[in-house]
């Protein structure tokens, strides 16, 4: 089962979505930094851990390389960094639509998915529907959430002629 470590926002915008159980019947492994998860989900997110998130300790030479990060990249909040470093540490893709923690990754060689890859899987096998999918969106845009919102049209219309509509 492939482990995908996330940043805040992504569980965020599934969890405003409404798509939080789809997302952990997914045939992937959730997980995020310890310290991402006390500081930015455990007040109003703690429930994900019931759901299946996994929080992630990082050790000492990865944190030094948080710090290293840190440095040469200034743009992504430092919880962002050890979402990066976890990832990177255990080869994995990271889930993230902020642009400077993508650009980071990419730098470092770290496969990065965003929310409507996530939502297109969620489509793809068939634990919801482009219906649902659509519906998501209007309650992740109604509540400010920020996506390519033209882009998640296109996946969806194209979806939608590969996959029943019901």
């Amino acid at each position: 089962m492939l482990l995908l470590i996330s940043d805040a926002n992504i569980l965020i915008d599934i969890e405003i979505g409404g798509l939080i159980a789809p997302m952990f019947r997914l045939e992937y492994q959730f997980a995020v930094p310890d310290i991402l998860f006390y500081e930015e989900l455990d007040g109003q997110h703690a429930h994900l851990l019931d759901m299946g998130l996994q929080p992630k300790e990082l050790d000492e030479a990865m944190v030094a390389r948080v710090s290293e990060f840190a440095t040469k990249y200034p743009r992504p909040g430092r919880n962002d960094l050890f979402a990066l470093v976890l990832a990177a540490s255990e080869q994995c893709p990271l889930l993230t639509k902020d642009k400077n923690l993508k650009a980071a990754a990419e730098s470092e060689n770290v496969e990065v998915r965003g929310t409507l890859w996530l939502v297109n899987k969620m489509v793809q096998s068939g634990k919801i529907t482009v219906h649902v999918a659509r519906n998501a969106y209007q309650i992740m845009r109604a509540h400010g959430r920020r996506l390519p919102w033209n882009v998640a049209e296109e996946m969806l219309a194209e979806l939608e002629t590969t996959h029943q509509v019901q």
